[in-house]
């Protein structure tokens, strides 16, 4: 067997053409191991699961402008299932540093592998897109970085400067990895170009994030949320949970406390979808009125807004979430 078609066996090609994996060959060596359900052992999917068809002329386009700037969109790359809403709504959330990740988080869809270095003139054809597509709230996600030695903050402040520059009145939030070991520097960088939403996902309760999240920590990232608010109390701090991977009610209400505990002020709620036989399994689907339930819980804890629902993701709506 040639080496191109060994790699092919393996290797994910991204929405700009970079290899990376996925899937099974991606999870092969997380510590704890997914044996992927035998035939009539997934969870059918509930009525109140569907979500508006990806494909549309409108979406095309989108793709299309991304493409041009040579831009990621995690809508894309992690299949996420309001791509169809959200593109015919001319919002997207736009993935810098490229579309390879560092980690091999067992629920998540983003290609793994080594990165390419940083494009600087990555902040300017942002800049661009979004002018071109007149938007006026921006959500800049990345994969994780931990190839660099803030996690790539630096990189998230000039876009969010670039972005400033270009667009008068732009409101931008970012939702940013763990910066796991590199806190300090990472808010060091960030402090020059502040966005008006610092959003960084909690994903699960801490009982699961051996299983769920590899090399991730659970207090390290309520550690970085409180920071960021200590270090400017007019950043709005924002998180996110999925449900369904295996958390009991209880645990997932003690986690909505302990995010409040770190001055939180949004959160978002959503049900976890595996993206192949070989992620996380779901373990339960929860109902409508569940998730209502959680929502009116997380106002009580006090916060500003708690966005939740089955198809909610953490961008979902941004915007409105964030008051803005």
């Amino acid at each position: 067997m040639d080496a191109a078609s060994h790699a092919s066996m393996h290797d994910s090609v991204t929405a700009l053409g970079q290899h990376g994996l996925r899937a099974r060959d991606k999870l092969a060596r997380i510590p704890v191991k997914i044996v992927p359900p035998e035939r009539g052992g997934v969870l059918p999917k509930p009525p109140w699961l569907r979500a508006r068809p990806m494909m549309s002329e409108t979406v095309a386009g989108m793709a299309s402008i991304l493409r041009e700037h040579r831009l990621h969109s995690v809508c894309e790359e992690a299949m996420c299932p309001n791509i169809g809403e959200c593109f015919a709504q001319r919002t997207a959330t736009f993935m810098i540093m490229g579309g390879i990740c560092t980690r091999r988080c067992a629920f998540c869809d983003v290609a793994h592998g080594r990165p390419l270095p940083l494009d600087e003139a990555e902040p300017e054809r942002l800049a661009d897109a979004v002018a071109a597509l007149k938007l006026r709230y921006v959500v800049i996600t990345s994969v994780d970085r931990d190839d660099l030695r803030d996690g790539g903050a630096a990189h998230f402040a000039r876009c969010v400067a670039r972005l400033r520059e270009c667009v008068p009145g732009i409101r931008v939030e970012v939702l940013t990895p763990d910066f796991r070991g590199r806190i300090e520097r990472a808010l060091d960088a960030l402090s020059s170009s502040w966005p008006d939403v610092f959003n960084h996902n909690v994903e699960t309760v801490p009982s699961l994030y051996r299983a769920a999240r590899a090399g991730a920590d659970y207090r390290g990232s309520l550690a970085l949320l409180a920071r960021v608010k200590r270090a400017n109390d007019r950043v709005v701090t924002k998180t996110g949970l999925m449900v369904g991977l295996g958390e009991r009610d209880d645990e997932l209400l003690a986690t909505m406390r302990d995010i409040r505990e770190h001055d939180v002020d949004v959160l978002t709620i959503g049900q976890y979808l595996a993206p192949s036989k070989f992620h996380m399994p779901v373990k339960r689907y929860v109902t409508p009125q569940t998730f209502d339930a959680f929502r009116e819980a997380g106002l009580k804890l006090g916060f500003r807004e708690v966005v939740s629902g089955p198809l909610v993701r953490s961008s979902y709506h941004a915007g409105e979430t964030a008051g803005f």
